[in-house]
């Protein structure tokens, strides 16, 4: 079996361009019988994935894009001398633009980071500290991912005041609330665009006016935006870099960027924003769908 999985995987290194739907083609001696039928009784038991905001499996055509990054144009990004990390460099540059152009932002703007953990964390704690002599305020919602949450605490232990402004029966934060809790030394304002746990789509636009019409810096966590409905950023003024290193990511994220991660992201944001128009009307058409089952069976049902 050995002999066999080591032939397979030299063919993936004589044959740089195999397709996903190849990779995903091993032959099944390689795994062994007893592996197969173990496998498929775990798949019967497994009850039905409904969970895609989460997590979801990969589309094969962003798999496409990032394979030769692993095997071939492997180079380091950043490394100016030779054609290995030219290329690598011209990949980066290539999903920059991608990723851009889903949100309506300039390819200067993106910053590639491990994710939206850390994203938040560079933009709350970034924005705070840097304006941390002048404003000590902030203001977000109960509802927001945990680790705004947490970076908002950690701010607090920093001697930072935090207002956590809850939200109405339909999950939507009261604008004239949030108008009341600011002030001028109010630093930050963050409201996330899609709740990661009940969907709702708090109102984005009105939140960005009132924060420009108060010079307040607006945040906003749309990791469960993007790709699903249309975004538009307006240019953001730079924030605090919070590690330090090779100045990579205009200085605001060092270390060395993955360009097969990276390639990944930018093939995703490409196809999505070719075909978010099609999905958004089939999920609306499900979501329909599947209300009217519920609504025809059950009483008292609030959709959100």
């Amino acid at each position: 079996m050995s002999r066999l999985l080591l032939r397979y995987l030299s063919v993936l290194v004589e044959k740089p361009r195999i397709s996903a739907r190849e990779l995903c083609s091993i032959p099944s001696k390689l795994l062994g019988e007893d592996a197969i039928e173990q496998a498929q009784e775990q798949q019967q038991l497994r009850p039905l994935y409904m969970d895609v905001q989460a997590t979801t499996p990969m589309d094969p055509r962003v798999l496409d894009a990032m394979l030769p990054y692993f095997i071939t144009n492997f180079g380091n990004p950043h490394s100016r001398t030779h054609a290995y990390g030219w290329e690598s460099e011209a990949a980066v540059e290539k999903a920059r633009r991608q990723v851009a152009d889903i949100i309506g932002a300039q390819p200067k703007e993106i910053i590639f980071t491990s994710g939206a953990t850390e994203s938040n964390n560079i933009c709350v704690k970034g924005v705070a500290r840097f304006y941390a002599e002048k404003k000590r305020h902030i203001v977000t919602t109960q509802t927001e991912h945990k680790c705004v949450l947490d970076s908002c605490r950690a701010l607090e232990a920093e001697g930072f005041e935090v207002t956590y402004l809850p939200v109405q029966k339909n999950g939507l934060v009261d604008l004239q609330q949030l108008e009341s809790a600011l002030r001028p030394d109010t630093a930050l304002v963050s409201v996330m665009t899609v709740n990661n746990e009940i969907g709702v789509k708090q109102p984005i636009t009105a939140i960005g006016n009132l924060c420009r019409e108060r010079r307040v810096f607006f945040h906003t966590d749309a990791a469960q935006a993007v790709g699903k409905i249309p975004l538009n950023v307006d240019e953001m003024k730079r924030v605090e870099a919070l590690q330090s290193g090779g100045g990579q990511e205009r200085g605001i994220r060092s270390g060395t960027v993955p360009p097969p991660l990276v390639v990944g992201l930018g093939a995703a944001c490409e196809i999505a924003a070719r075909e978010m128009a099609y999905d958004h009307r089939h999920v609306s058409r499900l979501a329909d769908l599947l209300v009217s089952l519920i609504t025809s069976e059950l009483t008292h049902v609030v959709r959100n």
